[in-house]
């Protein structure tokens, strides 16, 4: 076997490891920043006095109004995202929720994101908004609601499509 076989083999062994690994590593974001969100969520509609507070604080218009909103959101959104279902909504509205949560509280870390990324990265939005943004982009995986709700779809469809045939 030439040098060349063995990086191509080595490769192609290295993209199905990484490839195995998707789903699991798209289920520990949903769950832990699932769960994150959620408690977020909760946390401010337990102290809603608090979180409007903040909220007028940054100059958010409507701020009970909005705080109720945003973190409904955030809990019922992060409760979805944990579990798998409604992925790449809740991903792109959780992904949004952040974008204005940079923009309100962090807006100097989004105007440093090239002169000092590490303003940009450790801002407290970010974790949340980067794995918004992969489960949106890359859906809930596998091990999800989603995977298993489309394999019963798939299963019963087929089921269907043999009774049709035999019809």
């Amino acid at each position: 076997m030439s040098a060349s076989q063995l990086v191509n083999n080595a490769y192609r062994l290295l993209v199905r490891v990484g490839n195995a690994l998707q789903s699991t590593l798209l289920l520990l974001v949903r769950l832990y920043w699932g769960w994150q969100f959620a408690q977020s969520g909760w946390g401010r509609l337990h102290n809603l006095g608090r979180a409007t507070d903040f909220f007028t604080s940054l100059g958010v218009p409507l701020p009970h109004f909005t705080v109720i909103c945003i973190s409904s959101l955030e809990l019922v959104g992060g409760i979805l995202l944990a579990v798998g279902l409604g992925s790449r909504l809740v991903g792109l509205l959780l992904a949004g929720d952040m974008t204005v949560a940079y923009l309100t509280a962090a807006r100097d870390a989004i105007a440093a994101i090239f002169s000092d990324p590490g303003k940009f990265y450790n801002a407290d939005p970010y974790t949340f908004w980067f794995a918004s943004i992969l489960v949106f982009c890359f859906g809930p995986g596998d091990y999800s609601l989603e995977a298993l709700i489309e394999k019963r779809r798939a299963k019963n469809g087929s089921q269907t499509s043999a009774v049709a045939r035999n019809v």
